[in-house]
């Protein structure tokens, strides 16, 4: 089988080594060394698990891409199952003037059952001077709808989501979060933007996948090593949010970008390699188990992200802690599978903890399959400087100064990006 040779000799990163993070560590430290990354053997995305090579988009569609898909699903994130017979959508909230009057907001119940058990909220903003349906980022949030926003028109959970997000829950602030979510910006530039909270479909801690949409959906089915986690069920949420967005006649559906930090970055990379109609797939700052290379053991590893956070992948992963080369797969197959669409990845330059350097080496290994369409992509092995960015056809990357996070520095790159290719 062809594979691609590299070594843990590459220096690109050193303009930035002098900005570690702390990061605790259970059982062992993690490394922040170049020159002490393990040789490591990245397998051709091009090449099929019988070894036999890939030249066409017939044979990749056909052939490559369920195969790597089947073998993300069952080794890393879990099998994701389709849409509820019983999905329906019931908007429960309409405002006109939000923002001033920049936009009309909208609440969605996205109903997972014909009953009503379970459902999400999702926050849709849309700007009032667009004279036709218009392209859309979607994304969840960490800590509730309202804490996105200032905007007072915003719900604040029910008591009866409270309960459901779980005893820990904590209702924060309204906009504690709004840094994070440049509505104003986004709707300035012609986008509507859509979001709901984690715990609307799978609370972030180990339950046991007794709530949320596993245990709504999985009822009493024994579990197996390629059942579906928390990252599945979020990617799973992302999908139910689109079928509504498609429904909705102020959203373009066809147009509709994915978008995701850390955790979720992971969860929007998962989303948009499972789901096609994601028309453009950003992660940000997704660090291990989204954008990273596993097998440079950099940073946060995935024996350290399934100690930690049991969760958030199917048990199948865990084989791999400690054993990053025995992985029969890499993250720059899982940004390949959204070839051909567009794909930003983006890091900072003081969160070693996610491998910037490993997110950027990701992303230009994808380019064969981009290639295979004959689409441009991003391929320059030097790393860019801290503030600087590549892009080249359906592929960009940027290196944010600054600590593990997403802002307007980000945001506005991500519409220039989405401005190509979305409007």
């Amino acid at each position: 089988m062809k594979r691609i040779l590299l070594t843990g000799g590459m220096t690109a990163l050193l303009l930035v080594l002098s900005c570690l993070v702390s990061v605790p560590s259970r059982g062992q430290q993690p490394n922040y060394d170049e020159s002490k990354v393990p040789s490591y053997t990245l397998p051709d995305p091009l090449v099929r698990e019988n070894g036999k090579a890939v030249r066409s988009r017939r044979a990749w569609e056909r052939k490559r891409r369920p195969e790597l898909l089947s073998l993300f699903s069952d080794q890393m994130f879990g099998v994701v199952p389709p849409a509820p017979e019983g999905l329906h959508f019931k908007v429960v909230k309409v405002v006109s003037d939000a923002f001033g009057g920049l936009a009309t907001m909208k609440e969605v119940e996205v109903c997972f059952d014909a009953d009503e058990t379970q459902s999400l909220l999702l926050l849709l903003f849309v700007p009032n001077a667009a004279s036709g349906p218009v392209p859309a980022f979607l994304g969840i949030n960490f800590r509730g709808n309202h804490a996105t926003t200032d905007e007072p028109s915003v719900s604040l959970p029910s008591e009866e989501r409270m309960r459901r997000y779980g005893p820990d829950y904590q209702c924060d602030p309204r906009g504690v979060q709004q840094r994070r979510w440049p509505y104003r910006d986004i709707l300035s530039r012609g986008y509507a933007v859509a979001t709901f909270y984690t715990g609307d479909v799978d609370p972030d801690y180990h339950d046991g996948f007794h709530n949320g949409v596993h245990g709504l959906l999985d009822g009493d089915k024994p579990r197996t090593g390629s059942s579906w986690a928390t990252i599945s069920a979020w990617a799973w949420g992302l999908s139910r949010a689109l079928d509504y967005l498609e429904t909705d006649p102020d959203v373009d559906g066809a147009k509709v970008a994915v978008i995701g930090h850390s955790r979720l970055g992971k969860t929007a990379l998962w989303a948009g390699a499972t789901d096609p109609r994601f028309a453009l797939v950003v992660s940000n700052n997704s660090g291990c188990g989204g954008a990273a290379l596993s097998k440079r053991c950099f940073g946060e590893t995935v024996g350290r992200i399934n100690q930690v956070f049991p969760h958030w992948f199917c048990d199948n992963f865990k084989q791999y802690g400690g054993k990053e080369d025995t992985l029969p797969f890499d993250q720059h197959e899982l940004l390949a599978l959204i070839a051909p669409r567009p794909l930003y990845v983006a890091s900072a330059s003081e969160d070693l903890w996610a491998d910037p350097h490993g997110e950027y080496l990701s992303l230009i290994h994808a380019a064969p399959v981009y290639r295979l369409y004959g689409e441009d992509a991003v391929t320059t092995p030097e790393m860019p400087a801290p503030g600087e960015g590549r892009m080249a056809g359906k592929t960009a990357y940027h290196l944010r100064p600054g600590p593990h996070d997403i802002n307007i520095y980000d945001w506005s790159r991500y519409m220039d990006f989405a401005d190509r290719f979305l409007k």
